[in-house]
């Protein structure tokens, strides 16, 4: 026989907010609509620390985002994560997802490393109003590409599944960029996870395409948040419960010009 919601009401609010942080964040917020005792129980500071990550404090540490919310409550620091919060110097961003509580990163270009990227001959670095960092990198020109970056696991939510992705746009002297396929490549601890091809830019957005691919291989799609923003995955990778260094690459070794590339950085999210 079920639980009637009476019994359920009966119980201790310890016993309810163990029962609810099996849950997920929304479910806990449509809980507190059913009764007084549910209410208190999913906005108690025990429910809502197993939906915040363990090291939530040395985020907010590093944070450079004002936080106008009373961070007493658990509940408004999990919903103050969920906002993008611009970390360490500002050259990255962080947030978790409402929905699963998961964590999210934005390496901003200045964390990448850009083959001949401090080059002012070969890169320039200019603020953007759509970018959310201080500066983006521009390509003036070269004939080799590869862009890198890291992360470790340890910052991610264990037992989840990553897309890395290359938030990029071009700029309208763009050229040489759809000339052929980069490869983009996955490796955590020095093992070949993923690794493929992808164009940076199509020209002409019709000709050929189907679904977000070129002759199958994957072109720039728009970004859910916009602003001008594309973005091509370079790959997937399991977090798991170990640390593990995640190399995620972008490279076109072509040997012909190209130029007019912007790079905001790359995004690493659930999937």
């Amino acid at each position: 026989m079920g639980m009637s919601l009476t019994n359920f009401d009966s119980l201790p609010e310890e016993c309810v907010s163990t029962i609810l942080s099996f849950t997920s964040p929304p479910d806990a917020c449509r809980f507190s609509m059913v009764s007084t005792s549910l209410r208190s129980a999913s906005d108690s500071d025990m429910l809502w620390l197993t939906f915040l990550p363990s090291d939530y404090r040395s985020i907010f540490s590093r944070s450079m985002t004002p936080l106008a919310v009373d961070l007493s409550s658990r509940k408004n620091l999990f919903y103050a994560l969920c906002r993008p919060l611009l970390l360490d110097g500002g050259n990255t961003s962080f947030k978790l997802d409402k929905f699963s509580g998961k964590k999210s990163y934005i390496l901003s270009a200045r964390e990448l490393s850009i083959e001949w990227g401090t080059d002012p001959m070969y890169w320039s670095w200019r603020p953007m109003a759509e970018s959310r960092f201080k500066e983006v990198a521009e390509l003036r020109t070269v004939s080799w590409l590869e862009i890198e970056g890291k992360i470790n696991t340890k910052n991610l939510t264990q037992n989840t599944l990553y897309g890395a992705y290359l938030i990029m746009r071009v700029s309208h002297r763009g050229y040489g960029l759809d000339s052929v396929p980069c490869e983009v490549t996955i490796i955590v601890s020095n093992r070949v996870i993923k690794s493929g091809k992808a164009y940076l830019w199509q020209k002409d957005e019709k000709k050929g395409i189907k679904e977000n691919s070129l002759d199958g291989i994957p072109v720039p799609s728009r970004r859910e948040d916009d602003n001008g923003w594309m973005e091509i995955e370079i790959g997937e990778f399991f977090s798991c419960e170990r640390d593990e260094e995640v190399k995620m690459s972008v490279m076109d070794i072509g040997y012909h010009l190209k130029g007019g590339l912007i790079i905001e950085g790359i995004e690493v999210r659930p999937k």
